[in-house]
């Protein structure tokens, strides 16, 4: 089970991402993320794109996974990985485990290698 205490930290991360962003840029872009018993995903979303055609209020927006953090629990350590275009994840074998989540949200802010904004 994750710890309550890093998934709030990357909650607030998100968050804080969300309300950064300019208010025309809300309409198309939003940052989220899937909750499993192991792992946190995030995930940039952007509204369905079909030209000329108005937008339903309901329609999913297309999700784009950003990266991972893994939860080990049997090490109390998290790990990065990135996704490929496939979106399968690969360990991002730059970043050591870490039982300190914001070292790897740091990691992600601070990408110089594009592999997860790229």
């Amino acid at each position: 089970m994750i710890p309550d205490l890093d998934l709030a930290r990357v909650r607030k991360w998100i968050d804080g991402m969300n309300a950064d962003m300019p208010l025309p840029a809300r309409e198309q872009l939003r940052y989220e993320i899937e909750v499993s018993d192991r792992a946190i995903t995030v995930l940039e979303s952007r509204p369905p794109w079909i030209r000329d055609a108005p937008r339903a209020s309901g329609e999913e927006w297309i999700r784009v996974s950003v990266c991972r953090f893994r939860y080990t629990k049997s090490r109390c350590e998290w790990t990065l990985y990135w996704p490929d275009r496939h979106s399968e994840f690969h360990e991002f074998e730059s970043a050591d485990a870490t039982p300190h989540i914001d070292q790897l949200i740091a990691i992600v802010v601070h990408d110089r290698t594009g592999i997860f904004w790229g």
